[in-house]
């Protein structure tokens, strides 16, 4: 009877302690979730009432933008030409001295002509012959001595022997090769005694006084090139001395390929310091804009089709896609998505989401 007792006692005392087991851990479950709940509603009031955020910004206002155009061109001689014999022959002098300034109409080099001058003497007796007989056989047409048609075959033999004379002399004057525009010749490729033919390079004459650049301009400013345009530009080698140049002519169409038109400007090289050959880097200023919105840089925040920007509108951070065209060192010009007025927030930008809180503070 006792050992029933004592069994019965057992299992009370393992129900009051499975209960309160049971007991703890539903209160310790009950006030976890409490508190969650607690920190929830809590975030949920701070969310309601949460501080803005402290911004800085800008108030837009219109100004006058002057755009440049940075693009790369090459440097050109204003004139260049490869000197070739025009006859063949061999060179009997030459009369320059290599990478030294010619003028136009100087002799460079000569071509022996002894065969020629031998051809012109006979050509010239022979013109003189036939410039005898036609003179008799004028004065025995007026005596009607012979025919007009006898008098008309002494004229031909006449004029034909002056023009074999012309040719021979016209043939000599081609044996001297003179430069045909002032400049500074080159490297030479003949020596005395050199065989030349009309293949035969023999040195490369450039007029270096003026140069010019050739470079090209994406087709959407092809309306605002005129001949005149005055442009500035630098070289590799001089990156600190700038150089003026001004446009003198431009391609009739765009490059299909390329959706570019081509523009050549002229500078002034008096002192030849600008190569051909070499890059040079060009700055062409672009028509004023006289109401132009610019941004800093850091205001802009680029998003997968394009940039985005944050105004501050009645207290709030309010996002506005943007469109935009040139920049400086510092801003970017705004074509579209922004008016003049509108305040634009540009520190902390990255952490504001759309519709949220702000306190902005304008910057001078």
């Amino acid at each position: 009877m006792a050992s029933a007792h004592s069994s019965v006692h057992m299992k009370v005392k393992h129900i009051i302690y499975t209960l309160l087991i049971v007991g703890i851990g539903a209160f310790i479950v009950y006030r976890i979730t409490e508190n969650k709940s607690e920190k929830n509603s809590e975030k949920d009031k701070g969310g309601k009432n949460k501080m803005p955020a402290k911004v800085s910004g800008i108030v837009l206002k219109p100004q006058i933008f002057a755009d440049n155009l940075s693009l790369s061109g090459s440097i050109e001689s204003n004139e260049e030409v490869d000197i070739h014999s025009e006859g063949s022959g061999i060179v009997e002098s030459i009369n320059f001295n290599e990478g030294s300034n010619v003028v136009k109409g100087q002799p460079l080099f000569k071509v022996n002509d002894i065969e020629l001058r031998a051809q012109l003497g006979k050509a010239r007796t022979a013109q003189s012959l036939a410039s005898e007989n036609e003179r008799r056989a004028k004065l025995l047409l007026q005596k009607e001595a012979i025919s007009q048609e006898e008098y008309d075959i002494a004229s031909a033999d006449f004029k034909s022997a002056q023009s074999e004379t012309q040719l021979i002399n016209a043939q000599l004057a081609k044996t001297t090769i003179r430069a045909p525009f002032s400049g500074k010749i080159g490297l030479r490729s003949i020596s005395k005694g050199t065989y030349v033919t009309p293949e035969t390079m023999i040195a490369k004459l450039v007029n270096t006084n003026h140069v010019k650049i050739t470079f090209s301009i994406p087709e959407k400013y092809a309306s605002q090139m005129k001949v005149g345009n005055t442009l500035t530009f630098t070289t590799a080698g001089s990156k600190k001395e700038e150089y003026t140049a001004k446009i003198y002519a431009i391609e009739p169409e765009v490059e299909v390929e390329t959706r570019t038109l081509k523009l050549r400007a002229i500078a002034e090289n008096p002192q030849g310091k600008l190569l051909p050959g070499t890059f040079a880097n060009v700055e062409l200023p672009l028509d004023k804009i006289n109401d132009a919105l610019l941004v800093p840089t850091e205001a802009l925040i680029p998003i997968q089709n394009g940039k985005k920007v944050f105004i501050a509108d009645k207290g709030k951070a309010k996002e506005v896609i943007v469109e935009t065209g040139a920049r400086t060192n510092t801003s970017i010009l705004i074509t579209s998505g922004l008016k003049a007025g509108d305040t634009v927030l540009t520190t902390g930008v990255m952490s504001l989401k759309d519709g949220g809180p702000v306190k902005v503070k304008i910057a001078k």
